[in-house]
Parts: C-alpha cells; sequence; structure tokens
C-alpha cells in the first residue's frame, strides 16, 4: 500500500472514530454548559441527591457552568426549604435601607400580641439570627409535613405569641428552627400593607428577574418566610450573584452593599448554641444564613444557605463565584459530605 493509500486510509478511520465518539456523547440541551470534572462528581452522587436535580455556577459577570439531570430543568419550579431565609433576610433589609424600621427596633411596638404575652422585646435581628428565645419545633423534612395550618400570617404569628413559651431571654441562645423569619416576614406586612409573598416579588423578584420565585400560600398553610419560598434555579443563581456583586445585578444596586455586608456577616456571636442543623454542624450565622469560612472580622467567606429540600446555594467572596445545587421539594436528609466534595472539585475546576 503506498504512503499516500495509508495516509488517506487513517485519515478516513480518525474522522469515522471522532464521529463515533461525537455520536456517544449526549448532545447538551441549547444554554446548558459544561465543565466535565463537575459534572462527574455530580454523576456520582446522583442516586444520593435525588436522581432529578440541576446545577448551575456563577462567576465573572456570567453562568461558566450549567448542568440538568434526569428530569430537573434550570428553570423548574421546587418547594426551597430554608433556602427561604436567606431571601427573607434580603427583603428586611430593603425596608431597613429605607428606614421603615431597624434591626434592633422591639417588635412589640408592631405586634400587640407580642407584647402581650412579654416577648415584645423581640428585635428584627433576633428573629433572622434564631435568637428570639421562643421555643420552636426541630426543623426536619416529617415535622414539616406535620406543621400546623394558620390561614394567614398573621394567625400564625398571633398564635406564636400566645401559646409558645420563651425558654431563654432573647439574644442568649440560638436554636435553629422556623419561628423567628415568620415573626420577621409579618412585621413587614404590617409596615406595608402588602402581604409576604407581594413584598418579595416587588422588591427582590422584579429587580433580579425572578420568574418562578414565590411565597404563595396554598390551601393547606399560610405563606412562610422560613421555609415556605418555590424558585428555580436560574433564579436562585441571580440572587446569589446579587449578593457576590456587593448587591448590583446587570448594572442595577439592589441591596446596598452595606446591607449585604451585614447579612454575610457574623451575628449574634455571644449566644450560645442550643440547636444548629446537623447540615451546618460548627458553622457561624448570619442574617438567615450559615457563615462556613470568615475572615479575622467575623465577614463571611464562604456563605451557604442549605434546606431540608435538599437545595443547597453558596458564595465564596474569597473565590469570587455562587453556586447552587437544586433538587427535587421529596429528596429529604442530604447529606453535608456531598455536598463538600462538590463543592472541592467545583473549586479545584474554576480556578
Amino acid at each position: 500500500m503506498s504512503n499516500l493509500m495509508k495516509t488517506l486510509f487513517f485519515s478516513l478511520a480518525l474522522a469515522a472514530s471522532a464521529n463515533v465518539l461525537a455520536q456517544a456523547k449526549p448532545k447538551l440541551r441549547a444554554g446548558l454548559i459544561d465543565i466535565p470534572a463537575i459534572t462527574s462528581v455530580l454523576e456520582k452522587n446522583s442516586k444520593d441527591l435525588g436522581t432529578d436535580f440541576a446545577m448551575i455556577i456563577y462567576k465573572d459577570g456570567k453562568d461558566i457552568y450549567k448542568r440538568e439531570f434526569g428530569e430537573m430543568k434550570t428553570t423548574q419550579q421546587e418547594n426551597i426549604g430554608a433556602a427561604s431565609q436567606w431571601l427573607t433576610a434580603a427583603l428586611v433589609m430593603t425596608f431597613v435601607e429605607e428606614g421603615k424600621i431597624s434591626l434592633d427596633d422591639r417588635l412589640g411596638d408592631y405586634i400587640p400580641a407580642l407584647e402581650s404575652y412579654s416577648k415584645g422585646y423581640i428585635t428584627l435581628r433576633h428573629c433572622l439570627t434564631h435568637t428570639t428565645g421562643i421555643e420552636t419545633d426541630l426543623p426536619s423534612f416529617r415535622a414539616a409535613i406535620k406543621k400546623k395550618k394558620y390561614n394567614t400570617l398573621e394567625e400564625e404569628v398571633n398564635a406564636i405569641a400566645k401559646d409558645r413559651n420563651l425558654k431563654s431571654k432573647q439574644g442568649t441562645e440560638f436554636y435553629y428552627g422556623n419561628i423567628g423569619h415568620n415573626i420577621a416576614g409579618r412585621v413587614l406586612e404590617i409596615i406595608s400593607k402588602k402581604n409576604f409573598d407581594r413584598l418579595v416579588r416587588d422588591r427582590i423578584g422584579k429587580h433580579l428577574g425572578f420568574k418562578r420565585t414565590n411565597f404563595m400560600s396554598d390551601d393547606a398553610y399560610a405563606e412562610n418566610p422560613s421555609g415556605g419560598g418555590k424558585s428555580s434555579a436560574e433564579d436562585y443563581i441571580k440572587f446569589l450573584a446579587m449578593l457576590l456583586n456587593k448587591g448590583q445585578f446587570n448594572g442595577k444596586q439592589i441591596l446596598t452593599e452595606r446591607s449585604v455586608n451585614e447579612i454575610l456577616k457574623l451575628q449574634a456571636a455571644d449566644a450560645k448554641i442550643v440547636y444548629t442543623s446537623p447540615l451546618s454542624q460548627g458553622n457561624s450565622y448570619g442574617l438567615g444564613c450559615w457563615i462556613e469560612e470568615k475572615d479575622a472580622e467575623g465577614n463571611g467567606i464562604l456563605v451557604n444557605c442549605p434546606g431540608i429540600s435538599g437545595t443547597w446555594p453558596w458564595i465564596h467572596r474569597g473565590k469570587g463565584y455562587a453556586a447552587v445545587v437544586f433538587t427535587k421539594s421529596d429528596s429529604p436528609d442530604q447529606k453535608r459530605t456531598i455536598f463538600e466534595e462538590i463543592r472541592q472539585v467545583v473549586e479545584q475546576s474554576i480556578q
């Protein structure tokens, strides 16, 4: 066989091999972006993530990774559990920026029932840091299913004031639960004369371009600022990008840099830890979010807000990226070690 024929034969074989490999590799849907090492670790943990999930990573002003697994789409709306609390804290700060309330105002001035039952000295800061001192239920997937029915947030907060005992002085004990953010949400309703869901849409969602995020009540429960949010991966990554970019999104200032820093810094450092989420053992707490790494002044560097539903959003201000692993709402009992493994691979892959 001549050299020309050999070269031609080799070229045809190489082209055929490349065509086979291209056919074997699944084609990504338009708009999705892959980083093989990250996809590999996600596929490795697919069973523990509930099979149906999505992930988006944001860095340097754009999404640098976006993948869907199983039946989950990045635009799909799911319950986000405790990841709702980060949104609630941001909403509170919009009112603080306008001077309509201070984080340290006593809430008995806004909710008479708190005053009537010796809980009037609780503040928004106590509410957003789980240091109200009011007895609460252990947050869990099964407890959320059995949550008592209230028709409105007003009805729920009045019942909390009347029926829940004070277990400790406000600000002295940290007990992770679902009461504080609901009280904070009710205060915002009173100030604005709007329901909580409308406030989230008008003050956060509209400016970030949310399409599938809300806190709408359903036939069973009232609006729930602590754990009743619904969102999509594409919506939530916009919120994280805003925090990462010092309150800016698409060139518009959504929150002031000062507000973002307040949310992401260590709060209630002197409070005794009575109960904390199993997903966040050893972490500190900001306003509505967990601080896994911080600087010497207590400013959060690696900050997250995982929920019992499995959705795990985080930002890393030191490495300049934000990410969310978004799972179906019926996938409880996620393992922290899995998300830590995913985060480590992410950081190795995007340096």
